[in-house]
């Protein structure tokens, strides 16, 4: 990595976390951020809303996927990097792969589901025709922090 690296990384992730914000500030839902970005650009974006849409696949990863079909016109995005706030599940770490994402960049790890290396190694998983690369760790402290804050006032 270089410095040019992390500064990218960390602006990108700082939109993310902007996204988890809304999360919760509009919908009451688990802050958590995500987008996809290709050639310098966002092609995708989302945040976590499956309880205000009934639907159990809405994860913020999964939202900005879909919006990046709907934007490019494919289902698969060689070269894009996605960033999100809390380190991602297996069931979205399933669908980057099958979405050839090439590289995942997250926030803050999740030590009791997470698939980039905490409990599971789906993405990089030599079972699987794709693996992806992975960055942990970019602004952890302020997504776990938000996440922590989150959980706290819902207790």
């Amino acid at each position: 990595m270089t410095d040019t690296d992390d500064e990218t990384d960390l602006h990108w992730m700082r939109q993310a976390l902007a996204l988890a914000r809304q999360a919760e500030e509009l919908h009451g839902e688990v802050p958590v951020g995500a987008l996809l970005v290709l050639d310098g650009r966002v092609i995708g974006e989302g945040h976590n809303h499956n309880i205000g849409l009934n639907d159990p696949s809405a994860h913020a990863e999964i939202q900005a996927l879909r919006e990046a079909g709907r934007r490019i016109g494919n289902y698969r995005f060689p070269g894009a990097t996605l960033y999100v706030t809390l380190e991602p599940c297996a069931m979205c770490a399933m669908a980057m792969i099958h979405a050839r994402v090439a590289r995942v960049v997250f926030g803050a790890a999740d030590p009791k589901t997470g698939a980039a290396g905490s409990v599971f190694d789906t993405l990089i998983s030599e079972r699987h025709n794709h693996r992806i690369a992975v960055r942990g760790g970019v602004a952890a402290e302020e997504s776990g922090a938000l996440l922590r804050a989150f959980f706290r006032k819902r207790r």
